[in-house]
């Protein structure tokens, strides 16, 4: 796939030094009304059309079975315009680069993450990166909500300050019936700690957000949500993955990308070895190139 220069797009704001302080210490900051209101009605009529259609690798991510829907999806900016364009050539780009003052930026993927009305489904504590064949300091996650979201609705929680000891704990599967059980089961990390202890001592960052407003969070930063418990209103949610200039190609075992389902959602096959940086197609560099808006 040809990637081509675009026009450069501008940030709603620029991002503040406070806001890049409060990342490094808690490992995950709210950034308020930083993405325009025109992407979000833009990407409300993308997301419902993505639930519509999943692809083979889409997760029932609850394991209630009772009520509602926990849906996620990967990799779909390679097969949506709309998600392409969100990923790529929108504003998003310089937030990342932003936050991580990298040279380059390159895309890594997205992931949708809906919970509709009256899902008692939670989001398990984890961190990110143990999923992720990438290792390196300049990766981060951009959580972007398209509806209001509360405590009640499934607000995202951060143990501030988790990431800052720099362990990597075993993947924890959102759905323990599904395939991937037995993939991250081969990671050979220490599980993550038990939960209640660490809440014990933590003080949390709690996300009540708006459309327009942008959580960062550092791959390694404790992490949850609890169900959708509001009768009436939606959660929708859609996690970008940017790498900077120190993020390689890690080749352990127990990552997502070795599920054939995800794999097969791909242009081409994983052909990296262990240290190299990931690039086109599958990993486009966004900064400081641009991929043309459609």
């Amino acid at each position: 796939m040809t990637m081509q220069a675009a026009r450069h797009f501008d940030p709603v704001r620029e991002i503040s030094d406070d806001e890049r302080k409060d990342y490094a210490r808690d490992g995950a900051v709210v950034l308020r009304q930083v993405l325009p209101l025109a992407w979000i009605d833009r990407m409300r009529i993308a997301i419902d059309r993505a639930v519509a259609a999943p692809s083979d690798a889409a997760m029932s991510l609850g394991g209630s079975g009772t009520r509602g829907r926990y849906l996620g999806d990967f990799f779909i900016w390679q097969r949506d315009a709309d998600f392409r364009n969100l990923a790529l050539s929108s504003p998003l780009v310089d937030l990342a680069q932003q936050m991580m003052r990298s040279e380059t930026v390159t895309f890594f993927y997205d992931q949708l993450l809906v919970k509709e009305p009256d899902t008692p489904d939670v989001t398990p504590w984890h961190q990110d990166l143990p999923y992720w064949p990438v290792k390196g300091n300049d990766i981060l996650s951009l959580w972007v909500p398209f509806d209001s979201v509360s405590v009640e609705s499934g607000a995202m929680h951060y143990v501030k300050g988790s990431h800052l000891a720099g362990t990597m704990y075993a993947p924890t599967p959102f759905n323990k019936n599904s395939d991937y059980s037995d993939l991250y089961r081969q990671s050979g990390l220490p599980e993550f700690p038990d939960i209640d202890a660490v809440l014990a001592q933590a003080e949390l960052l709690i996300c009540d957000v708006e459309p327009g407003d942008v959580v960062v969070h550092h791959p390694l930063t404790f992490h949850w949500s609890p169900g959708n418990l509001h009768a009436e209103h939606r959660r929708r949610a859609l996690a970008l993955r940017y790498l900077g200039d120190d993020a390689v190609f890690d080749d352990r075992p127990g990552t997502f990308i070795q599920n054939p389902k995800v794999a097969a959602l791909l242009y081409e096959p994983i052909n990296y070895v262990d240290g190299e940086r990931l690039g086109p197609p599958n990993f486009p560099v966004v900064w400081p190139s641009r991929v043309e808006a459609q």
